[in-house]
This record gives structure tokens, sequence and C-alpha cells, in this order.
């Protein structure tokens, strides 16, 4: 009896297991350049998802432009088939909309699962002769809006991560956004601009060629432990960008909580965990079933953010 148990209990796992994997190809939408963090995440994903779904690819497509703008205003023009879903970015799609330059509105975007979040971090070339954060404040009060940022993004959360800097700290420093951290790096790296305001992942991803001076975050990055944290510095700041995946909106709710599901399977298995670890990402899970109360609140938050920065009116 508990063998005849035991086997049907297998047979239900296996089961719900091979439900949980589609059965054509996913065609994987990044709104973003190659070689940042959200191509990242897609590529971990992809490794993860080949592991447990073996008889299917990821198959990972480009369409970069206005700061993600450009794909997430196409979003409901992709089939609704359950195999096109699109990389999204919080807080992103509140911003850009606010500021009114994109052809889409937050509520045209139906995210499905949010799996990670990296924290803002202030970085500069490693060969900058800004050694530290008070160097950095120093400079930038000496000749105001000299120091130049990169960033990813008009109306992104670099963007908005600049400005907070320079609200908090007094100083007056230049924003330069690019298409995505890829293009953002070789900027970086080539010396183009002074530094950049971007995420941890960043700082992770590239160290030994650029040097932490802050990060948003409640205490110390592990893989980071010699960078002060804002709050260390003095002023409350634990922020950073959400990624998540959305769906068209003609896509049944069915086939979104299958995807969501299976997003969540990729989120807690160790490899993904031990990826994520390595990158600076802090994966969460946030799912269809916690969805509408999840985006009410980062809306509410993000506006509010939008109108003190003038992002908004």
């Amino acid at each position: 009896m508990k063998r005849s148990l035991a086997l049907l209990l297998l047979g239900l796992a296996s089961a719900v297991s091979a439900q949980t994997c589609p059965d054509k190809n996913i065609l994987y939408w990044q709104a973003f350049t190659p070689g940042g963090e959200s191509d990242l995440s897609a590529r971990h994903q992809q490794m993860v998802l080949k592991k447990k779904c073996p008889t299917i690819e990821t198959i990972i497509q480009y369409k970069p432009g206005a700061g993600g703008g450009l794909m997430w205003a196409q979003i409901n023009q992709l089939p609704g088939d359950g195999y096109n879903i699109v990389g999204v970015n919080l807080p992103h799609i509140v911003f850009q909309p606010l500021e009114g330059q994109v052809q889409y509105r937050t509520d045209d975007i139906v995210p499905v699962f949010w799996f990670h979040y990296t924290p803002d971090a202030l970085v500069v070339r490693e060969a900058s002769p800004i050694k530290s954060f008070e160097d950095f404040v120093r400079a930038a009060k000496e000749s105001p809006g000299k120091i130049s940022l990169g960033g990813s993004g008009l109306n992104s959360a670099n963007h908005a991560a600049h400005e907070r800097l320079n609200a908090a700290f007094g100083i007056k420093t230049t924003y330069i956004p690019y298409k995505g951290t890829g293009e953002m790096t070789t900027s970086v790296l080539a010396g183009h601009v002074d530094g950049a305001m971007t995420y941890t992942a960043f700082a992770v991803n590239n160290k030994g060629k650029v040097r932490a001076l802050a990060v948003a975050m409640d205490r110390r990055h592990p893989l980071l432990p010699d960078v002060p944290t804002f709050k260390e510095l003095g002023v409350e700041w634990v922020d950073g960008a959400y990624r998540g995946i959305g769906m068209p909106k003609s896509t049944p709710p069915e086939l979104r909580k299958r995807v969501s599901a299976l997003w969540a399977a990729l989120n807690d298995d160790p490899e993904m965990k031990e990826l994520a670890a390595k990158s600076g990402f802090e994966l969460i899970s946030v799912g269809v079933d916690q969805m509408d109360a999840f985006m009410k609140d980062k809306v509410r938050i993000y506006t509010d953010v939008a109108k003190k920065m003038g992002l908004a009116k």
C-alpha cells in the first residue's frame, strides 16, 4: 500500500513538472542591448530552464531603444500564445509614462513575475583619482556639473538614482544616458564618462575595472565588503531596480499562471541562487497571485518619487 502511494505521488510530481515546461520554444524579448544586467539575468534563466526543460529552447531577442520604452510600447503587439515573454523593469515602466515621451502607459504592461532586485551603486573607473565617496563629493562641489555619470536609459532607475544622489548630497553632476548597461560599460571603462550611477551587479561583475564608492542597501554587500552603504554616509537610501517578465495582454490567465510558476521554479533552483549571488542579484519571487498588490504599492511609491525629482507634474 505504502509503495503504491509513493509511486502515485511520484507520478503526480512528474506530471506537474512536465506540465510546467512549455511544449514549444520560448521567445524571450529584451528591451536593452546585450551585455547588461537584464541580458545577464536572461542568460542565467536560459541556462537553468534548459536543464529543467531540455526539449525546448529559450531564444533571446533584442529590441533596444528609448531606455526600454521601444520594446514595452510593442509588447501587446506580440502573440498572446504563452510563448512570448518580455523582460520588464521597475521603476522604468512607471517613470517613463509619467514623463510622457513613450508610446505606452504603465497599465499597458502585464507583469507575471518579478525575479530579482539590484541595489543602486555609485562607481568610478579603477584608474580614477577619486578613491572614496568623500573624494567624490569634494570633487563634485569643487567643479559643479563637471563630473559625468553614465546610466542605463532616461527616466530609468539609474536616472532617478542620479537625481537622488545630487539632491541628497547637495552636489551637481551630469547624467549621460545609454541604451543599456552594455553600451554604458564600454564608455565607463574607456573613460568617456567619469563613472556611473548603476547597480551592485555592475560593480561585482566589473570588479578590478571599476571602484564602487557607495551602495543603496541596508547593510554592506557581501561581495563588496569595503564599500559603505548610503545609510552609513548619512542618507536613508535603500533602493534600486526590479527585473521581471511580462506578457501581452491577450495572453490567457492560465498561461500567465503557468509561466509565472515556471519562473518561480527557476528562482528556487540552487544553480540560479548561486548564479544570482555571484552576480550581485538579490532574488525575489513575486508571482501573478501577489502581482496586483505589489504593483499598486510600487506605482504609488515611484509616482511620488517622480514628482519629487521633476519627472512628473
